[in-house]
């Protein structure tokens, strides 16, 4: 058994039970960032803050939303909009938050690949960074489906129908996983559930691991600089601190990341009070009908770039390109075979694949809010072909990549 003393304050009573000193040295306090880093290493800390909104204003909607098809959409647009004191403001920030968090999600992934924080160790900081990404996705397309509009059942009609896969025909795990021949009670619930409980405590846990694998090889900085953490922490620890490489994360990295947050927080409100509709389909806000299908069915923003590569092709061929779509990038540390983990505009080729696959998929997400007629199609076609060839090129652009600095 531990060795305990008498305690001389309530303090040591719980560091002696819980080592808390420990755990902030561990986390805090000796957690030590690289001096060389820009505004874009806070978008972590945006994203946990942005989950913790979503969370609370989840918490305050629930008390008034009702899983069920005949109140589900009144709950949303008439009681918590109009009866309950600034419900309108929950949802607003509800829903923007929902839509701003995959803003920050993108321009983090981005920031990883450019700089190359996937490499030299650093592999499960990315697998991990994605699984998160593919748990937000789940967690939004749940919550897509709680309003009950037009939008929400059929784009929930949609996406279910995907699970067919193809010629395949498994229309039985379709009607489970609806537990009804279309959406209807059962689906909302089923969702409800995932949005609520499920996917949030999975989130969670995926916040922490993905925490966890940064403690060892610690982030990336700009330059791909190779960082010995031990001794530039003890020129830290005694004194030399102008010398040093790195800082602490409290409070000397955090509070970069509090004034960071203070500029996104602006933003974000300002989108809350100003211009909330961008998160609001119009569709949406008519009551689900399932026998009226809307003239052009199509997700929210952030997931038009992968329905976009789904729609040029016929169904088998689409759904194979749509799945590829979907895993590809957690294949990135091991498709890149350059041994380089500097920024890519110092990788020769790989900057404009980086800038090409940033292109095609800002043209992939625009196309996909299009009729997909015409020449649309066409474009669509070429733009869904770009981003497949971009993917399978990368192990051939980097293998021929020359080491940077003389390694």
């Amino acid at each position: 058994m531990a060795h305990f003393t008498k305690a001389t304050s309530v303090h040591d009573w719980l560091n002696q039970r819980l080592a808390v000193d420990t755990l902030r040295r561990v986390l805090a306090t000796e957690y030590w960032i690289p001096k060389n880093i820009n505004f874009l290493w806070a978008m972590g800390m945006i994203l946990a803050v942005t989950f913790g909104m979503l969370l609370i204003s989840g918490i305050f909607l629930l008390m008034y939303y009702k899983p069920d098809t005949k109140l589900a959409f009144d709950s949303v647009n008439y009681t918590i909009m109009s009866q309950v004191g600034y419900g309108w403001l929950w949802r607003h920030i509800h829903g923007v938050a929902a839509s701003v968090v995959f803003l920050i999600i993108y321009i983090h992934m981005f920031t990883g690949i450019y700089y190359g924080s996937y490499k030299k160790g650093r592999e499960l900081i990315w697998l991990s960074g994605m699984l998160l990404f593919v748990s937000f996705s789940a967690e939004a397309f749940s919550g897509y489906m709680l309003p009950w509009g037009q939008m929400s059942y059929w784009a929930g009609m949609v996406i279910t129908n995907l699970f067919s896969m193809g010629s395949l025909n498994f229309n039985g795990l379709v009607e489970w996983i609806r537990g009804d021949y279309v959406p209807g009670d059962a689906f909302l619930t089923r969702f409800f559930m995932l949005h609520v409980l499920l996917m949030p405590l999975i989130i969670i846990g995926l916040i922490v691991f993905h925490f966890g694998t940064l403690r060892i090889p610690h982030v990336n900085n700009q330059d791909g600089e190779e960082i010995d953490f031990d001794a530039e922490a003890q020129k830290y620890l005694s004194g030399n601190t102008k010398e040093s490489k790195i800082i602490r994360f409290q409070w000397d990295f955090l509070s970069k990341d509090i004034m960071v947050l203070g500029f996104f927080f602006i933003f974000f409100f300002y989108l809350v009070f100003y211009h909330f509709e961008f998160a609001m389909d119009p569709v949406n806000f008519d009551p689900a009908d399932g026998l009226k299908t809307p003239t052009h069915i199509y997700p929210e923003w952030y997931f038009l770039w992968s329905y976009e590569i789904l729609r040029p092709f016929s169904k088998n061929i689409g759904l194979i390109w749509f799945a590829f779509a979907q895993v590809i990038f957690f294949t990135l540390p091991f498709l890149d075979r350059s041994p380089n983990a500097v920024a890519a505009n110092r990788r020769g080729v790989f900057k404009y694949w980086f800038w090409a696959l940033l292109v095609v998929m800002i043209g992939l997400s625009v196309l996909g809010k299009l009729p997909p007629v015409g020449v649309w199609t066409k474009v669509g076609t070429v733009f869904a072909w770009s981003f497949i060839a971009l993917w399978f090129s990368l192990p051939f652009v980097t293998k021929m990549e020359k080491p940077v600095g003389g390694k």
